[in-house]
């Protein structure tokens, strides 16, 4: 009984950034064999910060892998992350915020433009309605 529980403990923890070759391709992920000799799974959600239609599309059987380690279950089964690795070369939040801030900026001031323009537009369409309706309600 102590042998087998040994066996399900793991050599690797979570957080813990892995190597291993992928073994096999499945629709909804790829498993890979760990440099441990264990094996994982990388599930199809995250193989890549870009949508994935399919897995072949992104990985090939015997492919080299670098993965961090999401999360191992009670029986030991270990859900590996490509995507989380490619968030840190991707994600810059300062860059990001910046951008949105000049777009919202833009938009207000276009939304303010347009509103201003519609607003003038449709104050002379009212006075002009109002004296055609007037000189047409005097010849009938």
């Amino acid at each position: 009984m102590a042998e087998k529980a040994a066996a399900t403990v793991p050599a690797v923890s979570v957080g813990e950034t892995v190597s291993g070759t992928v073994e096999h391709v499945a629709p909804y992920g790829a498993f890979v064999r760990l440099e441990s000799g264990q094996k994982a799974m990388v599930h199809i959600s995250e193989l890549s910060q870009n949508y994935v239609k399919k897995v072949e599309d992104v990985l090939d059987i015997g492919q080299k892998v670098t993965a961090k380690v999401i999360k191992i279950d009670d029986k030991g089964r270990i859900d590996l992350s490509i995507k989380a690795l490619q968030a840190r070369e991707v994600r810059q939040p300062a860059h990001r915020e910046e951008d949105f801030e000049k777009k919202l900026t833009n938009f207000l001031k276009f939304s303010v433009e347009k509103m201003a323009d519609l607003n003038s537009k449709n104050k002379a369409q009212r006075s002009g309605t109002k004296r055609r309706t007037g000189g047409q309600q005097g010849k009938k």
